[in-house]
Order: structure tokens, then C-alpha cells, then sequence
């Protein structure tokens, strides 16, 4: 096992055969992008409420508006943050990672040797 020292983290890394490798790296993309695809759903969902629910505050009557109360803009605020903001992180980390398994599946012969975090292990059951 070998220790590697990636953005600042230190990362365990072990050496398998690509051919025991590949097969799992192929479902493991595709697993990763179905996240993908699950979180980018949740946004578009909150987006939607959000949209539907400025309209139904704009269409009220200024008298009804009196009564009806907004949301304080700072909870629209971490609202944002918690629907928004941190999936698109996770997003981006996700796009990391296919990124770096692509590498390998591109980049390798069936003989090759090829370095693995420990997280891919775990994830691909090795």
C-alpha cells in the first residue's frame, strides 16, 4: 500500500491488476453518474418551489401580502446553501472522481498495474 499526498490529503493508494480493475471501474462511472443525475434533480426541484412560491406571493393582493409573511431573506439564504450550493460541491467532487476513474480505464492495458484509493476500493467491493 502506498501513501499519497493529493491536494493536500494524504491518500492510501493500492496497486491491483487492471484486468480485475476494469470491469468494476465501468459500473462504478455509471454509478457516479446516476448521483449525479439524482442530485441535479433535488436542485431543479427546489428551483421549481422557489420559482412557484415568489409567483403565488407575487399574484396576492398587497392586502393579503400584509397578512401572508415572506421568508426572511437570510433563510432564503441557507435554504440556498443546503438545496443548491452544497450538491453542486458534492456534484463537482463526483465529476472529480469519474474523471480520475475515466483516466484509469483509458489509460491502461489488461497487464498494467494500477494505483486505487482506498474510497474506490470500498466502493468496487475489491
Amino acid at each position: 500500500m502506498e501513501e499519497v499526498l493529493l491536494m493536500g490529503n494524504s491518500v492510501q493508494v493500492t496497486r491491483r491488476k487492471a484486468a480485475e480493475v476494469l470491469p468494476f471501474l465501468e459500473v462504478y462511472v455509471a454509478r457516479k453518474e446516476e448521483q449525479i443525475a439524482e442530485i441535479e434533480q433535488v436542485i431543479e426541484r427546489y428551483e421549481k418551489k422557489r420559482i412557484m412560491e415568489e409567483r403565488s406571493y407575487r399574484a396576492m393582493s398587497s392586502f393579503r401580502r400584509m397578512f401572508a409573511g415572506k421568508k426572511p431573506d437570510h433563510h432564503l439564504a441557507v435554504e440556498y446553501i443546503h438545496y443548491v450550493k452544497k450538491p453542486m460541491e458534492q456534484i463537482r467532487q463526483l465529476r472529480l472522481e469519474i474523471e480520475k476513474a475515466k483516466a484509469v480505464l483509458n489509460g491502461t492495458e489488461q497487464s498494467d498495474d494500477v494505483a486505487i484509493s482506498e474510497e474506490m476500493v470500498k466502493e468496487l467491493g475489491l
